[in-house]
């Protein structure tokens, strides 16, 4: 079993930087690759990227790469998700997810309960 809890959200301006954090329990962690979803407002949950269990590879959806990037620390326990330069379209409410891999969400087992990025112009 594997709990997840995500931090970092908040409410920024446009081209702001923030980091999110998901901090996982149980001694697995490191052996799950995670990945990072997110739902704005009327919009189904979506892709943002993902990274093997060693962090040596990482995948992005076409709309962030540029601008994502995801990282983990596995003696912490934690992957991040660091989002430069944002924009008020990156508004939404961010998910991390264990246990699958690739980007249908469907693929992964355990979910965090989010965190809200609001990005106002």
């Amino acid at each position: 079993q594997v709990q997840l809890v995500e931090s970092g959200g908040g409410r920024v301006q446009a081209g702001d930087s923030l980091r999110l954090s998901c901090a996982a329990s149980g001694r697995t962690f490191s052996s799950f690759a995670v990945g990072w979803f997110r739902q704005g407002p009327g919009k189904d949950r979506e892709f943002v990227a993902t990274i093997t269990s060693s962090g040596d590879s990482t995948y992005y959806t076409d709309s962030v790469k540029s601008r994502f990037t995801i990282s983990r620390d596995n003696a912490k326990n934690t992957v991040y998700l660091q989002i430069n330069t944002l924009k008020p379209e990156d508004t939404a409410v961010y998910y991390c997810a264990a246990g699958g891999y690739g980007v249908s969400r469907t693929s992964y087992i355990y979910w965090g309960q989010g965190a809200q990025v609001t990005v106002s112009s």
